[in-house]
């Protein structure tokens, strides 16, 4: 993903709708133009889209208000925390999956925020939220594996850096040789099993649905929306919108 930031004398002639407390323009025009950059590119670089019409287009993903301009509903919605991955499909043509049922993933490191079995209990039952209605099958090895799991601070050799605690909490790769399938975990997190901190079981359920393949939905509720909400992981059930499109590109399970 290729992270910019246009000049702000670019911007001097947008304008907030409303005044937004305890924030400078400044702040804000960085906040929102780093937040559309990384999350809503523009696809194709010669249409020019405007800043008005990458706002529009993301408070239409989010169901707000669609004016095109900066608002607190916009404002706290930007601010939450949320996976990494881009809402708007970035150099991506077609259907991407693994062209096999059988996949092998890899716990290369533990966060100290859990005990390592807790650790592997946690990715286990993330992939069976998958398995569950697919063919799938996910077999953890040893091995280098289709799915590499890492924790990982700041700068983590994918050119995909993490930005500290809160803001995006994780990131995976859609299935492609290589990076394709691997899940990233901020380690500035608090990880948790618990309603405490960010819930490890659901972020990973979350990022294990980019490594098979799924964009982000718009769908509240749907476990691919990109902005994190908790949920008990003990009462968990994969919504429709969710297994509609994961049995779209998988069938259903036998």
């Amino acid at each position: 993903m290729n992270y910019f930031l246009i000049c702000s004398v670019l911007l001097l002639p947008y304008s907030f709708a409303i005044p937004i407390a305890a924030e400078t323009t400044t702040e804000v025009w960085k906040l929102l133009q780093d937040y559309l950059d990384r999350f809503f590119p523009s696809v194709d670089k010669a249409s020019h889209h405007s800043l008005e019409e990458r706002v529009r287009d993301m408070q239409k993903f989010f169901h707000l208000k669609v004016t095109g301009k900066m608002d607190k509903e916009t404002l706290n919605v930007m601010k939450q925390p949320r996976c990494g991955v881009p809402d708007v499909a970035e150099n991506r043509r077609g259907t991407v999956r693994w062209t096999k049922n059988v996949l092998t993933y890899r716990i290369n490191n533990y966060t100290p925020d859990m005990q390592p079995a807790k650790v592997r209990e946690v990715i286990a039952k993330a992939f069976k939220v998958w398995s569950d209605v697919t063919p799938l099958q996910f077999r953890r090895t040893s091995r280098p594996a289709d799915i590499e799991i890492w924790f990982a601070y700041g700068a983590h050799g994918d050119g995909n850096s993490f930005d500290g605690r809160g803001g995006t909490l994780a990131h995976a790769y859609f299935p492609a040789p290589g990076l394709g399938g691997d899940a990233h975990f901020d380690e500035s997190e608090q990880w948790s099993e618990y309603n405490r901190e960010t819930n490890l079981f659901l972020v990973a359920a979350h990022e294990f649905g980019h490594s098979l393949g799924l964009d982000h939905s718009n769908v509240l509720g749907a476990l691919m929306y990109p902005n994190y909400s908790y949920r008990n992981p003990n009462t968990f059930s994969l919504p429709y919108d969710d297994v509609n499109r994961i049995q779209r590109l998988y069938g259903k399970k036998k």
